[in-house]
């Protein structure tokens, strides 16, 4: 593995010589401070300080100050190991200021996902038992501030000062220990925050790690950033994601996915978003200059992407980037992840854009399990590619059996990433080492990974195994299909049947008989959907996931 890795990091760059000082603070910073966001952070900083590191909508920062702002924001915050911090946050610099200054506390960032309803906030807000919420100055209006207590601090999207607005002269936040919640201790207003105290048990007292006027010292728990499961019913659940321990990670991913050291990089995907968040740890690690843009509008994104190198998305955003006009004559990587790539996809914006993309199968609590490079995606359009070196897949039946290649059955999959547990201490499926990924699906006899789609989405109409999702991806490829979702109905008869919800592109039009046929001439007479509704779009959450619970009945 090591010499895996040696060779990985020298053709991605991040081998090349540089001045002897920096290279020693580099390595020392990431002996320190370890393989996570703070780590990654200070090692660039300290190698490239000078290099552009984020350009988002409203400034551009360079490494030395992106470190110099987060440590600020470490010495504003009341918080210390142990505590959990939600960042309500759009993309932008001072979101990754945020995050690397909640854990250069030592306490745990928890993204929170911009799309959720302040319902959900507050169900989050006390399902992860969160101190504070740090949050864009536009959310504050739109959150009942008195139901989340004291938790709410608004922070201004272009800079966030040590004595960050609590919006009036509110308390630090109350620290919640099962059903109680504990006094803070008072502090006034925001002025009176001390960069060198956190709240402790009834009192205040300074933390170690922040002692003095000198740079901080890591705490004695390095923070682990919680990300939310981005799952379409139900409050999300919270997922501790593991600190690499060293460069094996990265070069698992960078050996598949050619981002190289010093690229300008695109990061399309929500950064509360496990891809989001997977590619600002890799371009951290790559000392990569970081284009942000806080709302994802396809035209906007391809103007921000025309001189990058490398884009990351999730595939709806593909999707609507195909719809406008437009060439990226740079870009030699597009990596997306995050659902399924609908059928056709891969291959139409190839052919547009050049054989450019690579997709990742993962999940939050997998990391990633396969990673499928544009020849593969020729090869195969629908195929989830291959394990990554140090990656392992099986495929397994209901008994916990491996299966024959080429037959369906439960993908489980290990790697050094995956993730710690849930927060609310429920378990997942484990089998000799290996994390159920909850999807059926096989493994050809070339070793590449197909996805049929979640083991609950599966249906049984008259005795027959359906999966929507060959029907959906058969109906993608039709040029007057804009997007479609297929899902499984009750029916009197046969127990369950298939209803397609179908979107049409601008100026096409498709009628109900047509689908059939069309579906007919491809699948079995089972497969073919008894409902058909047209609509004008399909309900998506903030990451571009389906939400089928929303479909009109």
């Amino acid at each position: 593995m090591m010499a895996f890795v040696a060779a990985t990091m020298a053709r991605r760059g991040l081998l090349r010589p540089g001045p002897p000082v920096r290279v020693l603070r580099q390595f020392g910073a990431l002996r320190r401070w370890g393989f996570g966001l703070a780590g990654e952070l200070r090692q660039a900083a300290a190698r490239d300080p000078d290099r552009i590191a984020v350009v988002d909508d409203e400034r551009s920062v360079t490494y030395r100050e992106l470190l110099e702002r987060s440590v600020r924001i470490a010495r504003a915050l009341p918080v210390g190991p142990g505590d959990r911090v939600g960042i309500l946050r759009r993309n932008s610099a001072a979101m990754i200021e945020t995050i690397a200054g909640v854990a250069q506390t030592g306490a745990d960032p928890v993204l929170i996902n911009t799309g959720l309803s302040a319902e959900q906030i507050i169900g989050i807000a006390a399902d992860q038992h969160l101190r504070m919420i740090i949050c864009d100055d536009e959310f504050p209006g739109d959150l009942p501030a008195a139901r989340l207590e004291a938790m709410l601090v608004a922070s201004s999207a272009d800079d966030m000062e040590p004595t960050a607005r609590r919006g009036g002269d509110r308390e630090p936040p109350a620290r919640r220990r099962g059903a109680d919640l504990e006094p803070p201790a008072r502090r006034g207003g925001a002025g009176d925050l001390e960069p060198s105290a956190r709240h402790h048990g009834g009192g205040v007292e300074p933390t170690a790690h922040r002692r003095g006027g000198g740079d901080l010292e890591p705490p004695a728990r390095p923070g682990r950033t919680i990300v939310l499961t981005s799952g379409t019913t139900g409050l999300p659940k919270g997922a501790r994601r593991p600190t690499p321990t060293g460069f094996g990670p990265l070069c698992s991913i960078i050996d598949r996915i050619p981002l190289h050291a010093g690229a300008r990089v695109m990061i399309a995907a929500p950064l509360f978003h496990t891809w989001g968040f997977a590619g600002l740890q890799i371009a951290l690690a790559l000392r990569a200059t970081i284009v942000l843009r806080r709302r994802f509008e396809p035209a906007t994104c391809l103007a921000a992407a025309a001189d990058c190198t490398a884009l990351i998305a999730v595939p709806v955003m593909l999707q609507q980037i195909l719809e406008v006009p437009g060439t990226l004559p740079r870009l030699s990587v597009v990596a997306v992840s995050g659902s399924a790539l609908p059928g056709g996809l891969a291959t139409r914006f190839m052919d547009r854009f050049g054989d450019v993309l690579y997709n990742l199968y993962g999940s939050t609590e997998a990391s990633w399990a396969a990673i499928a490079t544009p020849a593969e995606l020729r090869l195969a359009p629908q195929t989830a590619g291959r394990p990554p070196r140090g990656t392992a897949m099986a495929v397994l039946d209901d008994s916990g059996r491996a299966v024959p290649p080429g037959t369906t059955g439960h993908l489980f999959v290990g790697n050094e990433m995956l993730f710690e547990g849930y927060t609310n201490g429920a378990a997942a499926a484990l089998e000799g080492g290996l994390l159920g990924t909850g999807d059926l699906g096989y493994i050809d006899d070339d070793g590449l990974v197909f996805v049929a789609g979640r083991s609950d989405d599966m249906i049984v109409s008259g005795g027959e195994n359906i999966f929507p999702s060959e029907v959906e991806d058969l109906l993608a490829a039709l040029p007057a299909v804009r997007e479609v979702a297929v899902v499984g109905v009750a029916d009197p008869q046969y127990g369950q049947r298939l209803a397609a919800y179908i979107a049409l592109n601008p100026g096409f039009a498709l009628d109900r008989d047509e689908v059939r046929e069309h579906v007919r001439q491809h699948r079995a007479r089972y497969c073919v959907p008894r409902d058909i509704i047209f609509v004008p779009s399909l309900p998506r959450n903030a990451t571009g996931k389906i939400l089928k619970r929303d479909l009109p009945g």
